[in-house]
């Protein structure tokens, strides 16, 4: 996605140069990448164990961890629920 922004800023500065207008695009599209984009952190704290949902973990470690963390409440509800 990062990606994406940066090529998408690049075309909008060369365009900037026949309409300048295209440079406060730019800017404008760095901003709101920046402010609502992929490096936000939620404001709101959760007092359950569970992680929300939310992006893929980014390292193995982590994955396993959340895997083993669902198939745990996946093999409580189904004690639970008797199916």
């Amino acid at each position: 996605m990062g990606t994406i922004i940066l090529t998408g800023t690049f075309v909008l500065v060369v365009l900037g140069f026949g309409n300048p207008v295209y440079w406060l695009a730019a800017v404008a599209l760095l901003y709101v990448h920046v402010q609502y984009g992929r490096g936000t952190t939620s404001s709101s704290s959760s007092s359950s164990s569970t992680p929300a949902p939310g992006p893929a973990p980014t390292t193995y470690k982590a994955y396993r961890a959340r895997r083993d963390l669902q198939a745990k409440w996946e093999r409580r509800y189904e004690r639970e629920r008797g199916k």
